[in-house]
């Protein structure tokens, strides 16, 4: 069901929205909540919720209560109704003030998007109001052991029992599923072929018996990501999503979101204690016309920052052609690879500034900014295997914008 079309707003009516939000926001974020984002501070929502100040709570509530967690979508599910244009503007005073996210949430990001089109009426009213609320932390369960990037060869397997499904099987690199209370998952509820057309779509409450999860460590020393396991866990038939075994229509859409949430990804992040060039003029110092010392890293630099902004000038045209329905499909594509893969080139330009300062995520002759900064080199790894590898990621781009064979079975 697709949410219905809204109409650009007159240059004044946006410039009134604009003045009422900048004053809003004035009005309700305080100042410790216009700082840089700190990691540990990032409000995820949940039933285990802990805010880390009274501040932050209190900027979390305001937009909760205003629909600012989630600006465009419908009031009637707890977001502020906003349209493109509206939303955009939020997004541009809350950063011209700095004012970090007040919430995170793979709900937010992923699911609710996908729940607006595929959703039945119950599932949006218990669900994404939840979500908008802070009030539910989701986690991810699509890849697993033996169907990472080939996902229509997932093996966990929904019973039908009559009034529920019965599911065993285990996920894999699903996102803090430790610290979430549901995650929503591809299962298995037909062998027909193709594999994808016996795939179906489960909302799971991580309370459930039998379900149980396992941290994986990662080589920056933290476990973002684990394995969860479901043996014998039952689940009622109201936590279908979409039709049985129509799952795979729900997952691409829910696809899509995903990786425009990855490419967008780096803004929601704790910032470096150094930006790139402050980074390198403090590494290798510059010469009295401020060009860097070192020419081949100035070179590579230059490169990345030009792919950067080419980057962002992308995400612009996407935007616009969205607001004019003309969307070309083949740029969002891009958008996951080409946003990962700098993010983790950016990660190599620090490491080779900072010389010896980066060989060691704990030296304490390190300064810890800078350790975060390697650390931060280390978990970005991740990025290109997150959300869909690299590999896959270009299998698609070839075969759906340029036209090319690619390997089949693939998602």
């Amino acid at each position: 069901m697709s949410q219905p079309e809204s109409h650009p707003l007159s240059k004044e009516a946006l410039a009134e929205f604009r003045a009422d939000v900048a004053n809003w926001l004035e009005a309700n974020c305080p100042l410790s909540q216009r700082q840089p984002i700190v990691r540990e501070e990032q409000i995820w929502g949940g039933r285990r919720r802990v805010f880390p100040s009274s501040d932050a709570q209190q900027w979390f509530e305001a937009c909760r209560d205003r629909g600012f967690t989630a600006p465009e979508w419908p009031v009637e599910y707890g977001g502020a109704g906003l349209d493109p244009e509206e939303a955009k503007v939020l997004k541009q005073e809350m950063t011209r003030l700095g004012c970090r996210p007040p919430l995170y949430c793979q709900g937010l990001w992923m699911l609710g998007p996908a729940l607006l089109v595929y959703g039945n009426e119950a599932q949006k009213r218990e669900h994404l109001t939840a979500i908008c609320r802070g009030e539910i932390r989701w986690a991810q369960g699509y890849s697993e052991p033996s169907a990472g990037s080939d996902l229509a060869n997932l093996k966990t397997k929904a019973e039908d029992c009559g009034d529920h499904f019965l599911v065993n099987g285990t996920k894999i690199w699903t996102t803090k599923a430790d610290e979430a209370d549901w995650i929503f998952c591809l299962v298995r509820t037909s062998d027909v072929t193709p594999k994808q057309a016996g795939i179906s779509f489960l909302l799971i409450d991580m309370a459930t018996e039998g379900v149980s999860t396992s941290p994986i460590p990662l080589i920056s020393g933290e476990s973002e990501f684990c394995q969860t396991f479901f043996d014998n866990v039952k689940v009622p038939k109201t936590n279908l999503v979409g039709e049985l075994n129509g799952g795979w229509a729900v997952a691409k859409e829910l696809l899509k979101h995903e990786r425009k949430m990855m490419s967008a990804f780096e803004g929601m992040l704790e910032k470096p204690a150094m930006e790139l060039l402050e980074l390198a003029d403090y590494a290798v110092g510059s010469d009295a016309q401020g060009r860097l010392n070192d020419a081949e890293l100035r070179s590579d630099m230059s490169r990345h920052l030009m792919r950067e902004a080419a980057l962002g000038q992308l995400g612009e045209r996407i935007y616009w052609q969205g607001k004019a329905k003309q969307v070309d499909p083949r740029l969002p594509l891009l958008m996951k690879h080409l946003g990962t893969s700098e993010a983790q080139a950016k990660d190599e330009l620090i490491l080779r500034a900072l010389g010896d300062e980066g060989l060691s995520m704990e030296d304490p002759n390190v300064s810890p900014g800078l350790r975060k900064m390697v650390k931060q080199w280390a978990f970005n790894k991740s990025l290109t295997i997150a959300g869909g590898t690299s590999e896959v990621q270009l299998n698609i781009i070839a075969k759906r914008a340029l036209g090319m064979p690619s390997g089949e079975g693939k998602s």
